[in-house]
């Protein structure tokens, strides 16, 4: 039967093949649950991406006092900053134009699990927060730039390492509608924070080894682990 495992006979070993009908009922079975997931965490992404808008619309109240939290190197005061200053945007068009590429990517990283994707965040915020306080700049940095670019680098890595039909599918999101991000490691504009783009980057893929093995691994029953087709 086409449904069943197969078992052939070389040189006395035995090695099972699976039929490939059945394993394109696995795939498009798995990629329906993907789809279901991504239906089931769409609200949080809205409430994360919601939560900006609200810390932008107090910022503009209290007269940008909350810009403050942003992160200035090698300021003492600025030190609270490496862990807040992704969430902290100049104006509109600023917080606007990051959203979009965040909701969609929080969306992705969501699908390893809650604790995957707060694990990832804060190693990405974190990581590259402390780089840019101690390598970057004079001057304010802020904006959730770093963070799009850490889970970027995640997805990306984490289809690398951990090669399945879902990730790959994922990490093909990533590339064809977001490919252009790589440019934003190259500095361009004195303006724009490309410390942030580059250390984010680079938090994102020290995220794909620490994040899995804290959580996944330990916690596979609050994880929603897509490893089970191979290729």
């Amino acid at each position: 039967m086409l449904n069943c495992l197969k078992t052939l006979s070389l040189k006395g070993k035995y090695i099972r093949l699976r039929a490939p009908i059945a394993d394109m009922n696995e795939i498009i079975n798995q990629l329906y649950q993907t789809v279901m997931l991504a239906q089931k965490v769409l609200p949080f992404a809205l409430e994360f991406i919601g939560a900006l808008y609200i810390i932008f619309i107090l910022n503009k109240f209290s007269g940008n006092i909350l810009s403050l939290l942003s992160v200035y190197p090698r300021k003492l005061i600025s030190i609270p900053g490496i862990a807040l200053y992704s969430y902290i945007h100049q104006d509109f068009n600023h917080i606007f134009f990051n959203s979009i590429p965040l909701f969609i990517l929080t969306i992705l990283v969501l699908l390893s699990g809650l604790q995957t994707f707060v694990c990832v965040t804060l190693t990405v915020t974190l990581l590259s927060g402390l780089a840019i306080w101690l390598l970057g700049r004079r001057g304010f940095h802020l904006g959730a730039s770093g963070l799009i670019m850490g889970y970027w680098s995640y997805l990306l890595m984490s289809a690398y390492r951990h090669t399945t039909v879902v990730s790959i599918a994922l990490a093909f999101i990533c590339v064809y509608y977001f490919g252009s991000l790589l440019f934003h490691l190259i500095p361009q504009n004195v303006k724009t924070s490309w410390e942030a783009h580059v250390y984010g980057f680079f938090a994102g893929l020290i995220a794909s080894y620490i994040c899995p093995s804290l959580f996944c691994e330990k916690l596979s029953g609050f994880c929603y682990q897509l490893h089970q087709i191979t290729i």
